[in-house]
């Protein structure tokens, strides 16, 4: 029997929203961050200015030259900015509420225990995700108060870490493996108590290059739920790595949604990597298959020569309109390289047309 919805009436006005239009993911959080052009110490803020936490060792800890504690550079943790500059992660959040967003992805793309292990951070997990959680929840209610004919939504983000559980990182060893599925499981397990703890609606286990570590965060989601007793609606979005039309762990869209169609989730897409364009006959497939809602919040173009992206908010808005006149979309948005400009016109672009209609197919054998 499956568990109780923890916010039913939440939900139900997610399912009504979603049957009746195409909804509206937000753009990209870090190409906004790097607009600021922000230094070590905005990253650190008062918090961190010393290069230590009280939180990073036991009490009775003397901080000192060699603990492990201090000396990390600190720029580029983006993340880390929900703790030190709020102000800045709830400006970008309210810049796409305004532009036109239906949901709203918390800032917690790394705050996983393996991916913030590289700044000495990863005490701080739980932290992270319930703060950046309540962060978006905040602008999210402050936004559906003035209008409250349109709900907003908080999407709890799940990242897919800097490790591989299909694959191995050294050539000369392939059975070599740098993570195992139980570690991956406890990491996204923590995260995702953050997340539920601050307030998500959602959760989504985003950018997955690896089904396998997907499956470890999908894995850990139930375990979270069967702790708290309800669940939440859960997205997963998959990245196409390059031409092959494949992610990175070999599998084609359809594949990959048949690897994790078992887990039943509200919504099934593909995001980064790629531009719209190139994303389209992999939507297509997912369209035609899943029977469930179907996402999507691509580059803004590929990367150019200076790591920049090319693609104006009309040239996307055209090419998303045409994913969705086709009939292949029920949410939409924008990942690296979007801004507030790109969201405005893509939910301008997809605001006539009718969502996706989700087909009834054959249960799983």
């Amino acid at each position: 029997m499956a568990l109780p919805w923890r916010a039913p009436l939440r939900v139900a006005a997610l399912q009504e929203a979603l049957a009746r239009r195409i909804l509206v993911i937000d753009g990209a959080m870090g190409t906004m961050i790097q607009r600021h052009g922000l230094t070590e110490a905005d990253y650190r803020g008062e918090r961190f200015a010393s290069g230590f936490d009280a939180l990073c060792a036991p009490a009775g800890h003397v901080h000192g030259p060699g603990c492990g504690c201090a000396g990390h550079d600190q720029r580029g943790n983006n993340d880390l900015l929900t703790l030190t500059r709020p102000d800045i992660i709830r400006g970008i959040h309210r810049a796409y509420l305004e532009a036109g967003a239906d949901l709203i992805e918390t800032n917690t793309f790394n705050s996983t225990r393996i991916s913030l292990a590289d700044y000495h951070l990863s005490h701080l997990v739980r932290e992270l995700n319930r703060e950046g959680a309540r962060l978006a929840r905040a602008e999210c209610d402050a936004a559906e108060a003035s209008d409250p004919s349109r709900p907003r939504f908080v999407v709890g983000v799940l990242g897919p870490t800097n490790r591989t559980a299909s694959l191995s990182p050294d050539v000369s060893r392939p059975g070599f493996r740098a993570i195992t599925f139980d570690e991956l499981a406890d990491a996204y397990r923590e995260a995702a108590r953050g997340l539920v703890e601050g307030g998500a609606d959602i959760l989504m286990v985003e950018t997955v290059f690896d089904t396998l570590n997907a499956k470890a965060a999908l894995f850990a989601i139930d375990d979270v739920f069967t702790e708290i007793g309800a669940r939440l609606p859960v997205m997963i979005s998959g990245t196409i790595t390059d031409a092959s039309g494949r992610t990175l762990s070999g599998q084609t869209a359809e594949a990959f949604w048949y690897s994790l169609r078992h887990a039943e989730p509200l919504a099934i897409g593909l995001n980064c990597a790629l531009g719209a364009r190139d994303l389209r006959p992999h939507i297509d497939v997912l369209a035609q298959v899943a029977d469930t809602h179907v996402s999507t919040h691509p580059n803004a173009g590929l990367p150019n020569a200076f790591g920049g992206y090319d693609e104006t908010p009309d040239d996307m808005a055209r090419v998303l309109r045409d994913f969705a006149e086709s009939g292949l979309l029920n949410l939409v948005g924008g990942c690296c390289g979007t801004t507030p400009d790109h969201i405005r016109a893509i939910a301008a672009a997809v605001r006539d047309l009718p969502p996706r209609q989700v087909p009834a197919l054959e249960p799983i054998a």
